[in-house]
């Protein structure tokens, strides 16, 4: 009997000496969770502010370039140039909580892809790998938010586009642009139209001005509209508004509102599209940085 109340004053003692000092006194147990309302210990902010998109590790600066150069095509007259809002009533991406909560273009691309149309948001002709690019470049700008509320870059200088040569803009122009546009017709006097060069330049790459407001926003989006002619076997002809398109199905929207779904097997029926934005799609993937700069510096001279 004195062996066996040996081991158990042991076993008591060795649970006593490994317990946590803080158990004796009823203490709860200390957590590295910083409190509440996003202060540290010393009462300071912890870094990052309220933005998730602080707390990420920098993105890859390729991807972001390319969904710079997007998002300037796709959603500048929309969602602004800053992300802020645009001409056409886009909301602001900084205080979007979708945004503000993207990780990896999960949350951003499906609705670039069409998942709100009904809620507004036109899909939007782009690839996922183009869709999360962009998605990457609204997270990077997100990123330079100081605190909550405050947009990008407060306090600094806002950085000249003036930095390209006019002269190889003029090349470039002529060799790229001029079968669309002409410095005596669409364009003539652009520069005292659009005279901040900032905005010229995100309009030019845009494609357009993308309008003010009422009359003239519209008419920019219906500039901008992507329209499909659908003629079926019998002669008859349907033409309106591209609302969706894939292998099996085209949906157009007439003019009286409603729409129109056809099946499609092969060539039939015959679809004819008309994007107004093609030729700036296509020139979206051999634009560099030199070239919008030269084509900006070109541009700015004519009065």
């Amino acid at each position: 009997m004195r062996v066996k109340s040996g081991l158990l004053a042991a076993a008591l003692l060795g649970v006593m000496i490994d317990a946590p000092v803080g158990v004796s006194a009823q203490e709860p147990p200390q957590t590295t969770a910083p409190p509440a309302g996003g202060r540290g210990a010393a009462g300071g902010r912890r870094p990052g502010g309220f933005v998730p998109g602080q707390q990420r590790p920098p993105g890859d600066p390729a991807q972001i370039a390319r969904g710079k150069a997007l998002y300037g095509i796709s959603c500048t007259s929309c969602h602004g140039a800053d992300l802020r809002g645009g001409d056409m009533g886009g909301p602001n991406l900084l205080r979007s909580q979708v945004a503000l909560s993207d990780q990896d273009g999960e949350l951003i691309a499906p609705i670039i892809q069409g998942s709100r149309q009904n809620a507004g948001m036109p899909a939007i002709p782009m690839s996922p790998e183009d869709a999360k690019a962009v998605a990457a470049y609204v997270r990077s700008v997100e990123g330079t938010i100081g605190i909550q509320g405050m947009p990008p870059s407060v306090g600094l200088p806002p950085p000249s586009v003036l930095v390209g040569d006019a002269r190889e803009g003029q090349a470039y122009f002529a060799a790229r642009c001029s079968s669309c546009h002409s410095v005596t017709g669409d364009l003539q006097g652009i520069a005292t139209k659009i005279p901040d060069p900032k905005l010229l330049q995100n309009t030019w790459v845009a494609g357009g001005r993308g309008g003010r407001r009422g009359g003239a926003a519209a008419d920019a989006s219906a500039a901008r509209t992507v329209t499909a002619v659908v003629t079926l076997p019998s002669g008859e002809r349907m033409e309106g508004r591209l609302v969706r398109i894939d292998d099996f199905f085209i949906t157009v929207g007439l003019a009286d509102g409603s729409l129109r779904t056809f099946r499609r097997n092969g060539d039939v029926p015959k679809i004819e599209i008309h994007d107004p934005m093609q030729g700036h799609r296509e020139l979206l993937s051999t634009y560099t940085d030199k070239d919008m700069h030269d084509v900006t510096a070109y541009l700015v001279t004519l009065k």
